[in-house]
């Protein structure tokens, strides 16, 4: 990819998997395997695109009220899609140099293979401590969860907090805010997604379901973003 950008932190809200899926007469079990696929590609291009850091909203909070047969496949396609990152990561340590791969959110909501599956990728993240990028995946993760944890830790610790010592009490305490936020299919919200670090984020809603996101896409994003003047509140 030619293009390059000065955004250090992009956020992803993948919506439209069961839209997609729908219109092509297709079950919502394969929007959400398309969906993976485009998830895969697009840590390609985010990483070719020399981005350090990009967030994914993969699983809210909220999402574990879906029907069972849909959570329990979702499961299985975390499962599938953490053993083939592993996979890869073996086969080729210096690809593994370049992509760190961290899970935010209410870890203990999954089952225990999940989580140990989590802290494998944790442990291999750790022989690699300066990534070119890291892709940060949230999994059954909610904005008001990480800031009630926050408020938690805070309390028990009996200190009074600033806005800085704070943000260092966050999931999301190592990644930088998001420059930009994308919302794929056209909804206009931001669902509970980084609800502390999206104060400044521009947010950028496009038409296109998730599983329909091409590379043209992803430039067009890019290009969205230089174009935007940025002003943080002044």
């Amino acid at each position: 990819m030619d293009e390059k950008t000065t955004i250090r932190c992009l956020g992803f809200i993948m919506d439209g998997n069961r839209r997609w899926a729908q219109a092509q007469d297709l079950s919502s079990l394969e929007g959400h395997k398309r969906g993976g696929e485009v998830f895969a590609d697009s840590i390609r291009w985010v990483r070719d695109a020399d981005i350090p850091h990009a967030v994914y909203y993969a699983f809210s909070t909220e999402n574990w009220q879906r029907g069972e047969k849909e959570v329990q496949y979702l499961m299985e396609l975390f499962r599938s899609w953490m053993d083939k990152l592993d996979e890869k990561l073996d086969e080729n340590r210096e690809a593994a140099k370049k992509i760190n791969i961290k899970v935010i959110g209410r870890l203990q909501d999954f089952a225990a293979d999940i989580q140990e599956r989590v802290r494998d990728l944790e442990k291999k993240n750790a022989e690699f401590p300066n990534p070119a990028t890291t892709i940060w995946v949230a999994l059954s993760y909610g904005g008001r969860s990480e800031i009630l944890e926050a408020v938690n830790q805070a309390v028990k610790a009996g200190a009074g907090v600033t806005a800085d010592s704070f943000g260092k009490l966050l999931w999301t305490a190592d990644m930088p805010d998001p420059d930009m936020i994308v919302r794929t299919s056209g909804e206009k919200r931001l669902s509970n997604f980084l609800t502390w670090s999206s104060v400044y984020s521009e947010l950028y809603f496009i038409d296109q379901p998730w599983p329909a996101l091409t590379e043209a896409d992803f430039k067009d994003i890019l290009l969205e973003y230089e174009n935007r003047e940025r002003r943080r509140g002044a």
